[in-house]
């Protein structure tokens, strides 16, 4: 199949980061674009800014008579949170209609070019967009498939000016990344990839840890003949990975690796480093976005843009004024007396990391977090080690389970989870009252965790705290 008989691209679940990502590169390739999601969002509201139809009901009728009368024109592309039994799903299959999940599509558009591409269980996007803010702010020219909206350009597709102009015959450049959901991942056959880390999560898609570091073998194993992997050191131990024709190099904030910090320190709410590369040391590495673990991000993306030949000032110049992601460590208040951070961690290390990074950097105050758990299963699978990451709060206020996609399991609950954490200052807060919660405590730094719906509250969060701010 080819995109050149595609007149008509329908979205099930257009809503989704990686599918609105999808959704504006065919949209910006001329494609008649349109799509069904089960929530309206601000993102969905941007889409239909850009001109891309959507709808939010479950209805075939809804579904442009363009699509349900030109089948041999058309692309539905399919992500694997619609249920089985969703009737716009069934109207494509039973018509046969050309069905392909996002990562296919995703494998399909990188197929003919030099692809980097970033897994892991944890820094996908952050990694991926340092990785292209330095190449464009090399005059790189790329385009870029994030999982998260950049604060540099706030959007999550970048695209490349020669795809643009539709003229070049150059091998595209395309930064992607590599979701390990559902196996996506391997439609993707890389030049350059990059393992950030490979911490069980989806057990309810791998069933153990076991088979999962298997898929992430499988990924590294696609590298093309010649090609790159860049791993965080550790991580090449676990997955026992063989050179076989490529270029393997590892990273991290130690001495050990190929590429490495060092000489970290804070200065001025930002932190300062020096990175070492088999080749040469780059001094006073500036990066605005907090938390140790987003310099060994940013480790990650100087050793990539060094394999594509990036001089080195221009790397530094791009750390400096790279602004972070989304939803990743944001700030939404930031004074003297009270600041309120939102990030999407969700994973237990995830936490770890977000909440070390918050006490790091305001080490006298108290921190107060709101966390949303996201999925069921995850919840089950990792409750002890959630519950030691929650523990780094002073405060912790604990939302229901978000569901997303899954049913609920018995025994498997928000009240579960707070008996295992041995926190004192803890409370199960149903959503609908938590602002009446906000108002009645005295909080220094608030920070709001989660990747589930928890993203809906943080303006009403913030305009209730900034009442607080403006009496003060």
């Amino acid at each position: 199949m080819t995109f050149d008989n595609i007149k008509y691209v329908y979205f099930l679940g257009i809503g989704g980061i990686g599918m609105s990502a999808l959704a504006r590169y065919f949209n910006a390739m001329g494609k008649s674009v349109s799509g069904y999601d089960k929530t309206r969002t601000l993102l969905t509201d941007e889409l239909v800014a850009e001109g891309i139809e959507v709808h939010f009901e479950d209805n075939v009728e809804l579904i442009k008579s363009e699509v349900r009368s030109q089948k041999s024109e058309v692309l539905v592309v399919l992500t694997p949170a619609i249920p089985k039994d969703h009737s716009e799903l069934k109207f494509f299959q039973k018509n046969d209609y050309t069905v392909k999940k996002r990562s296919e599509v995703l494998g399909m558009i990188t197929e003919q070019s030099f692809t980097i591409a970033v897994a892991g269980t944890h820094g996908k996007t952050t990694t991926s967009s340092l990785i292209a803010h330095i190449l464009r702010s090399s005059e790189v020219d790329c385009t870029a498939f994030l999982g998260g909206i950049t604060q540099n350009y706030g959007t999550n597709l970048l695209l490349s000016e020669k795809l643009k102009k539709k003229k070049s015959k150059i091998k595209p450049i395309v930064v992607v990344e590599a979701d390990e959901y559902d196996r996506s991942f391997l439609t993707l056959h890389p030049d350059i990839a990059v393992i950030t880390s490979v911490d069980a999560d989806h057990l309810d898609i791998y069933g153990d840890q076991k088979h999962m570091e298997e898929s992430y073998r499988q990924f590294a194993g696609q590298v093309k003949e010649g090609g790159v992997l860049i791993i965080k050191k550790g991580v090449d131990k676990i997955l026992v990975l063989g050179k076989n024709g490529k270029k393997l190099l590892t990273y991290s904030l130690h001495q050990s690796s190929d590429f490495y910090a060092r000489k970290i320190a804070i200065k001025k709410g930002q932190y300062i480093f020096d990175v070492v590369t088999p080749e040469q040391a780059i001094r006073g590495m500036l990066l605005g976005v907090p938390g140790k673990h987003n310099v060994e991000n940013a480790v990650a993306a100087v050793a990539v843009a060094q394999q594509m030949n990036v001089f080195s000032g221009n790397i530094k110049n791009a750390l400096t004024t790279f602004k972070g992601v989304k939803r990743r460590f944001e700030y939404h208040i930031k004074t003297d007396k009270l600041v309120y951070i939102d990030d999407y961690a969700h994973h237990p290390e995830e936490l770890r990391a977000c909440i070390s990074a918050v006490k790091e950097m305001y080490p006298s105050k108290k921190v107060t977090g709101i966390f949303q758990p996201h999925l069921f299963t995850r919840t089950r699978d990792f409750a002890d080690e959630f519950a030691r990451s929650l523990e780094l709060l002073d405060e912790l206020i604990l939302l229901d389970i978000y569901p997303a996609r899954e049913k609920s399991i018995e025994g498997v609950t928000s009240e579960m989870l707070l008996e295992k954490v041995m926190t004192k200052n803890k409370k199960l807060v149903h959503k609908k009252e938590l602002i009446r919660e906000i108002k009645n405590r005295e909080m220094e730094v608030l920070v709001t965790l989660g990747a589930g719906d928890i993203d809906t509250m943080v303006e009403p969060i913030k305009n209730e705290l900034m009442i607080r701010v403006n009496k003060n």
